[in-house]
């Protein structure tokens, strides 16, 4: 059996991986202008890179919004493509053995797959992301660069920006910590520094994806989220989620490849139909 390629286009990045006898094998991302310049570039460097033959691959699977572009096989290679929602699935449930849970997938916007055991089902987005972070960061910031943001949100104080119980209250509410956010940027003024605001930024879209998290999972047993894309990859995101699991007694997984889990599904999807 040869390599399984997967490869989730995007708009002008494309992230690919390999599965070989069910390892995961180099993940790799590439930028480019365009979603097919982007995809034949991310191809040819993945197979010069890993010293692949074109004779190595069995099957190519894209996925992605920037998959509608391309219609023909890639380098005349078997080449099919796979629901995003189905390879964020796959490539979430791959990752752990926890049988129910909820994929939040953080890309320019957000969208949530439930799993029950082998059932994988898309109940949702929401317009908030890695987009709405870049257009806060132009409007109130001037860049973005998101690694510019995150260095400048490390240096922040998000107390300084968001309301807290404790501003306003002076006891924890039921099941409410003093901590807690009682208003995103409730308490920015016009004199907040820099950092201070890329702190609040960052906040804001991240626990705003979490809260959104939270209820997708109502009146249902699962206790469970896997955070898969970019926004994973953020210093802030695993200090952010883990007071997310203490005040909603829920646990935020962020799991190995968090950010190429699209892909490693897509791949997966193969994989899966010819093991029957």
């Amino acid at each position: 059996m040869g390599i399984v390629i997967g490869i989730d286009v995007g708009g002008s990045t494309t992230k690919i991986v390999g599965i070989n006898e069910g390892q995961i094998q180099s993940p790799m991302f590439i930028t480019a202008t365009d979603p097919v310049t982007s995809l034949f570039g991310a191809f040819g460097k993945y197979i010069y890179d890993n010293g692949i033959q074109l004779s190595d691959v069995e099957q190519v699977m894209l996925t992605g919004v920037g998959s509608a572009f391309v219609d023909s096989p890639l380098y005349g290679l078997p080449t099919r493509k796979t629901d995003e929602f189905i390879a964020n699935g796959l490539g979430a449930r791959h990752a752990t053995e926890i049988d129910q849970l909820i994929v939040v997938s953080m890309g320019t916007g957000t969208s949530f797959v439930k799993i029950d055991r082998d059932k994988i089902q898309h109940i949702g987005g929401l317009g908030i992301g890695g987009g709405t972070l870049q257009g806060l960061s132009r409007l109130l910031l001037k860049t973005h660069d998101i690694h510019q943001v995150s260095e400048l949100a490390e240096k922040g104080d998000v107390t300084r920006i968001n309301l807290q119980i404790g501003d306003i209250c002076n006891v924890a509410l039921p099941d409410l910590p003093v901590s807690a956010t009682a208003s995103l940027f409730g308490k920015a003024d016009s004199n907040a520094s820099q950092e201070d605001i890329a702190c609040g930024i960052i906040c804001t879209v991240l626990q705003t994806i979490g809260g959104a998290a939270v209820l997708s999972a109502l009146n249902s047993p699962i206790k469970d989220f896997v955070l898969i894309g970019n926004l994973t990859q953020l210093p802030q995101c695993r200090e952010v989620f883990s007071k997310m699991d203490d005040i909603y007694h829920v646990h935020f997984h962020i799991p190995p490849y968090a950010e190429y889990r699209t892909a490693i599904g897509a791949a997966l999807a193969y994989v899966k139909e010819r093991q029957g």
